[in-house]
């Protein structure tokens, strides 16, 4: 059921990356400037990260990091199964950024006991959430979007869930299918969905395998959630604020504003959802806070902005040991407020799936 990168057993547990490698790791971007930046150099780091008040997405503003050239996939035969309460709901597990990554995301969520070897849910009453981010970059978004969704429906079965929130690479995809070309105002100059989603890892293959059910799908997806103290979202910005007062109010108004099909909308609700590192350096526990006080929870679980950046530990292409970043776990920061859930696996990090609480 996976897309590897060969035939054969052998083959099933390595993912060849080769074909699939997007020339830089991009933030999400309106027009690039070629004479600016040819090819694949990007601003500097301490450019980079520097987003100034009104920051709209229209330049590349992350350094490239390839992958190597292969991503071993190790696949336990029998995993541990999740630890089933007696009573009451089931362990509570995050997901960070998947990106296309099936194979990674089948062998992460079988190392924790969440489906078995033949992909199928088996961890009962677990209840499992993914921080959105599905697609591009990666060579099977649509195969994980239909992976999340058959989980979904098996879980509820067996008594737990499946739940998924809206990434900005969905409202890009949703973007790039119905405006395609339409110039929107991107606060920068003129923009479209379509060319902004092929700068950031659009992958043909997706669009060409996109149906109506994906679409209604991605289009459903709660923005904010609040589960056992952990408030989860999928950006590291508190762009959040500007949609409501509450995780009623913010669910609805991002779903209202995608149901009226304005390119404009959609488009400053994209803009919006890529901010990043909100959390990060001085001010970053109070901007937590101004979440946590607003919608609830005590911790604020997130994606988005991979950990390599958050911690500055940013390598390039010409790294000797070709081993990209070394992520362990979830990093947590912000006066250990914010969990930061995305293990850069676009760079050959680590997909993370993480049971909360964590023991720190």
């Amino acid at each position: 059921m996976t897309q590897g990168a060969g035939q054969g057993p052998e083959a099933e547990r390595t993912a060849t990356l080769r074909d699939f490698r997007v020339p830089a790791y991009v933030h999400e971007t309106g027009p690039f400037d070629q004479n600016t930046h040819p090819g694949n150099v990007t601003p500097p780091l301490e450019d980079a990260l520097e987003h100034p008040e009104g920051y709209t997405p229209t330049q590349r503003d992350l350094p490239v990091i390839h992958r190597g050239d292969t991503l071993q996939v190790p696949v336990d035969p029998a995993p541990a199964p999740a630890p089933q309460p007696s009573a009451g709901p089931g362990p509570l597990f995050v997901v960070g950024d998947v990106h296309g990554y099936l194979d990674e995301l089948l062998a992460a969520l079988q190392e924790k006991g969440l489906i078995d070897s033949a992909g199928n849910w088996c961890a009962g009453t677990a209840r499992l959430w993914f921080l959105g981010d599905f697609t591009d970059r990666g060579p099977d978004g649509i195969g994980v979007i239909d992976l999340v969704m058959r989980l979904s429906a098996e879980a509820a079965a067996a008594g737990g869930y499946c739940k998924a929130l809206m990434g900005n690479h969905e409202l890009l995809l949703l973007g790039a299918k119905r405006f395609g070309d339409t110039p929107v105002n991107s606060g920068a100059g003129t923009a479209t969905f379509q060319a902004a989603w092929l700068l950031n890892g659009g992958q043909k293959n997706d669009m060409d395998r996109l149906q109506d059910h994906h679409l209604q799908w991605m289009a459903r997806l709660d923005a904010v959630e609040e589960v056992d103290g952990h408030l989860l979202v999928h950006s590291d910005t508190t762009a959040y604020l500007d949609y409501g007062d509450s995780i009623e109010a913010v669910n609805d108004t991002v779903r209202e504003t995608i149901t009226r099909n304005d390119a404009d909308e959609v488009w400053d609700l994209f803009r919006k959802f890529t901010k990043r590192f909100s959390f990060r350096d001085e001010g970053g526990a109070d901007a937590v806070r101004s979440l946590l006080d607003t919608y609830g929870g005590t911790r604020i679980v997130h994606g988005h902005s991979p950990i390599p950046y958050l911690l500055g530990e940013v390598g390039s292409e010409e790294d000797e040991d070709g081993d990209g970043p070394h992520v362990a776990g979830p990093h947590v920061y912000a006066e250990g407020l914010a969990i930061a859930m995305d293990g850069g696996v676009t760079m050959a990090g680590k997909l993370l799936v993480q049971q909360l609480p964590l023991d720190d």
